[in-house]
């Protein structure tokens, strides 16, 4: 039995790659029941996604994308074809025992299937129907079709990621797909505590573009305030001077300086009189002298290694660190003391490594349930379970190819 902090609630999932899938993992790591939609014979996009594959016990490569994995955790695979009527039917039928829908089909896709918020809520008024598009349900890009390369382009991101003598640059991972999945899940808890006082679902309109603008964050207002478009400037921030990556004697490290005190410490420390300095001894002297500093620092922070550099800055409160590629991040001694990665059982590989959630709730913890379903793997156990379907229904179904 699932105690979580939102056990009470089922969410149908039709979303897929990402952003959706992203969302819903984390409603189901907080204990809600996810149901996922898929398309029968080949599901979520993402599962052919690879490689890299997961591997079995025997190292092998299975058919189970890393890709797949990393965002369908705690959630029950059920293949249906609703662009049958029969199909169609199930997925209304479930909407109307279910608390939340969410989905990420081009504007109005859903309509001509009858699975539209407004043929939904009026089955099911209390539904909580979470839309996410590229640019939303109107304006002049509302039909486009929204990606998050295309998105970090257009709001914005690519133009000040990357080095100032190089070309606009990506974020490594799809981090608006991401910061979509959040935004959405926040605006599902809402729009569920404002159904517990009003008895009423609602419509969520959520486009990537919109999130994309809204987490420029300081960089949008730098530019709202001083209507100059800030410029790529590698790993240098706009505001703060020095925080920035250093070349270190066997590499790089980073330097986080955040205030007039920790510089200090840093210079004392690096055997200068910067601190002293009036082109240096406050931020905003820094920022207006960054030119003529950070050439200087680089000629220091070269004369030790990284290691050394670490060690001695953190004695002395001055915020630094190595940077680390990905394998060791996970072998970084205080994420494994965090728990990030775990590992759950996988019918296909044997078990799976999954990133784990970051939440830590005191009384009611996220949970790891399942790890992602094969596609399919549900679909008797609900259609059966939370519809009353008997097997000759489903075996009929399954028959005519809309399972």
């Amino acid at each position: 039995m699932t105690t979580g902090a939102l056990s009470h609630l089922r969410v149908l999932d039709l979303s897929r790659v990402l952003a959706g899938p992203w969302a819903t993992q984390l409603l189901g790591d907080l204990g809600a029941e996810i149901i996922k939609i898929e398309r029968p014979g080949s599901g979520d996009d993402t599962r052919a996604w690879g490689p890299p594959w997961v591997k079995d016990e025997a190292g092998e490569d299975t058919d189970v994308a890393a890709y797949y994995l990393c965002t369908n955790r705690n959630k029950r695979s059920v293949t249906i074809d609703f662009t049958q009527p029969d199909g169609q039917a199930l997925v209304r039928e479930l909407a109307m025992k279910s608390d939340v829908l969410v989905e990420n089909f081009k504007l109005g896709g859903l309509a001509q299937y009858g699975l539209d918020y407004a043929t939904l809520s009026a089955l099911n008024p209390r539904l909580i129907y979470c839309s996410i598009t590229g640019f939303g349900q109107d304006g002049p890009y509302a039909e486009r079709a929204g990606y998050d390369f295309l998105i970090q382009g257009m709001g914005g991101l690519m133009s000040i990621t990357g080095q100032p003598d190089g070309p606009p640059t990506k974020v490594g991972v799809a981090l608006t797909d991401v910061l979509t999945g959040l935004y959405a899940s926040n605006a599902i808890l809402a729009a569920v505590a404002w159904r517990e006082q009003s008895g009423k679902g609602q419509h969520i309109d959520l486009a990537l573009l919109d999130v994309q603008v809204a987490c420029l964050a300081n960089q949008a207002m730098n530019w709202l305030a001083s209507g100059k478009a800030p410029r790529r400037m590698g790993n240098a921030h706009p505001n703060i001077v020095p925080y920035d990556a250093f070349p270190t004697a066997d590499g790089h490290m980073i330097l986080a300086i955040g205030n007039d005190g920790q510089f200090a410490r840093f210079c004392k420390e690096a055997g200068t009189g910067w601190a002293q300095d009036d082109r240096f001894a406050t931020n905003a002297a820094r920022v207006k002298h960054r030119d003529t500093l950070i050439p200087a620092m680089h000629d220091v922070t070269r004369t030790r290694s990284t290691v050394d550099w670490v060690a001695a800055l953190e004695s002395a409160a001055v915020p630094c660190g190595p940077i680390n590629d990905i394998g060791q991040v996970f072998d970084d001694p205080q994420v494994q003391h965090r728990g990030m990665r775990i590992d759950l059982p996988h019918p296909a590989a044997g078990h799976v490594p999954l990133v784990a959630n970051p939440i830590h709730l005191s009384e009611t913890p996220v949970s790891y349930r399942a790890a992602p379903p094969m596609l399919g793997a549900d679909t008797r156990a609900v259609l059966g379970g939370i519809l009353g379907l008997p097997d000759e229904t489903l075996d009929r179904l399954r028959a005519t190819h809309t399972l």
